[in-house]
């Protein structure tokens, strides 16, 4: 079994429930507190082993790779300010991992912006994760999936149960009890809750064995002419076995603005740093 290193971040998409602070701003670099949404999922993945990032972008999303690179100016800059802290904080970010950056030229679903990663693969298991499903646990969601991979060496799919109001907005699966484990039987792209085979959805964590990315290629585009990774997931539970994971912890939905704004004020009422000082002044607003 090789060992689960890379992991892909589509990254390339507009962001227009976020307009206009995302006129010149790409959602991956809005802030959850002290640092951008994209960095979470960085961070997330180098604490499971994943340290071969693939960002798939697009047009107006260079912030995105300076974020990740080394800014020498800046960093000269807090060095001779003594501000060392704040030095330690940046070098850091652009230190963290080997990231590699793919243009996703036309928006054709998240199925096509896995694909454009094809070549970077190798034949090799790989992650996808979707930052903007920002999800906080002392073990991090992908450690999570990682290790059923460990266990069995096959693609594994993070999953969250869903209130019955809003199944219709995610791609739900189909399962049985398999030694211990959840085995993936069918998904349902956005179903009506009547139609839905369960309540659990996934949730932008994933882990694929190479197989995975053969399959899209033989994947028909669907509505809106888009590539559906979900559809290419069913295709693979009907080859070989995929699990699923209930993830735990604190799950945001930092892609929508509600939920943007309730990860910024949950987290900062949670930071060691702001926590203090924002609990009080809200209770003073509230």
């Amino acid at each position: 079994m090789k060992p689960l290193r890379k992991i892909i971040f589509p990254a390339a998409g507009s962001g227009t429930r976020f307009l206009p602070a995302t006129k010149a701003t790409p959602k991956e670099m809005l802030t959850i507190v002290d640092k951008p949404l994209i960095q979470y999922g960085v961070e997330e993945a180098l604490a499971a082993g994943m340290d071969q990032i693939i960002m798939i972008t697009g047009r107006g999303k260079r912030s995105v790779e300076d974020h990740f690179d080394v800014s020498v100016g800046l960093e000269l800059t807090l060095q001779q300010a003594g501000k060392d802290k704040l030095y330690n904080i940046v070098s850091r970010v652009s230190n963290m991992a080997e990231v590699i950056y793919v243009r996703q030229k036309r928006a054709l679903g998240l199925g096509h912006a896995v694909l454009c990663a094809d070549h970077w693969i190798n034949d090799e298991p790989f992650g996808v994760s979707l930052a903007d499903e920002l999800i906080i646990n002392e073990k991090p969601a992908m450690r999570q999936l990682a290790e059923v991979y460990e266990q069995t060496g096959c693609s594994v799919i993070g999953l969250i149960e869903v209130p019955e109001e809003q199944i219709h907005k995610y791609g739900i699966v189909a399962y049985v009890e398999e030694n211990g484990l959840m085995r993936l039987t069918d998904m349902v792209e956005k179903p009506s809750a009547k139609d839905a085979p369960s309540n659990l959805a996934m949730m932008g964590r994933y882990v694929f064995t190479p197989r995975l990315m053969e399959l899209l290629h033989d994947v028909k585009p669907g509505r809106g002419n888009e590539i559906q990774l979900t559809d290419a997931i069913a295709m693979l539970a009907r080859e070989e076995p995929v699990y699923g994971v209930r993830l735990q912890g604190q799950r945001f939905d930092a892609g929508s603005p509600e939920g943007f704004l309730l990860a910024n004020a949950i987290l900062g009422m949670q930071h060691e740093e702001y926590g203090p000082s924002l609990r009080k002044a809200l209770k003073e607003y509230l």
